[in-house]
């Protein structure tokens, strides 16, 4: 890899998709617009990498011909979700939300669950911009959730926080 291209990688943005492991089909819908529109836009997709919310968003990712981070909780890469490109086996159980959020310049929440809110909590405490599509009420939650009404709206707005985030 020359200097430039490892410069050009460390800078592309990397964007989380958090939400449930037990979607719906609107979350898994709204996580696959997200994740496409995230890879469109040149962003790494981060996930947890297992099913739900993160299964949607890194197949989203795929059909933008995008690259998927996936960070699982177990000791075995293979439970990854078959839309994870990267797959790191953390051994951390949920610990490893906290890795979800720090590898990111911005977080996209979709949908409600503990692991989901543990996620927003972490990524405001380390100062990372939250982008809440279907989630909690954002005049509910902690400064820096920003709410979208789209799947649109939360990647355009990722996006943008990420830019100044780096």
């Amino acid at each position: 890899m020359t200097e430039q291209s490892s410069r050009a990688a460390a800078a592309r943005r990397q964007i989380a998709v958090v939400g449930p492991e037990e979607a719906d089909e609107r979350e898994l819908q709204l996580a696959r617009g997200v994740g496409r529109l995230l890879a469109v836009g040149g962003a790494v997709v981060v996930t947890g990498g297992l099913g739900g919310v993160m299964h949607g968003a890194c197949e989203g990712a795929h059909l933008g011909e995008g690259l998927t981070l996936g960070l699982l909780p177990g000791t075995d890469r293979r439970t990854a979700n078959p839309f994870v490109d990267v797959a790191v086996a953390t051994g951390l159980g949920q610990g490893r939300n906290l890795l979800v959020v720090q590898t990111a310049d911005a977080v996209v929440a979709i949908g409600r669950s503990p692991g989901t809110l543990s996620e927003i909590a972490l990524a405001v405490r380390l100062g990372k911009p939250v982008v809440l599509l279907a989630s909690y009420p954002h005049e509910d939650l902690l400064p820096g959730c920003v709410p979208a009404g789209s799947p649109k709206e939360a990647a355009e707005e990722a996006l943008r926080l990420a830019a100044g985030g780096v």
